[in-house]
């Protein structure tokens, strides 16, 4: 089987993606993440997991929709290594 890479865009409530990116971090250990401002002060989190493709990524959907603080998740891109 392959490897999958999966880029999450992450949306946080106003003012919180800072703490918002640290939780990701320490919870979901992801193999890359960045902060970018998208529009007029608004930053999204880009969030990088790569996984076999055996799995699903919708298990990391998921589990970065629970962490506080997290507005909107959604996919940009998905593709096989």
């Amino acid at each position: 089987m392959g490897r999958v890479g999966v880029v999450f865009k992450v949306y946080a409530e106003n003012g919180e993606e800072e703490k918002v990116s640290k939780a990701i971090a320490e919870k979901l250990k992801p193999n890359g993440m960045q902060l970018e401002e998208i529009a007029f002060g608004i930053k999204i989190i880009k969030v990088l997991f790569i996984h076999e493709d055996t799995e699903g990524s919708s298990v990391y959907e998921d589990k970065l929709k629970s962490i506080d603080g997290v507005k909107e998740v959604e996919v940009e891109e998905e593709s096989l290594l």
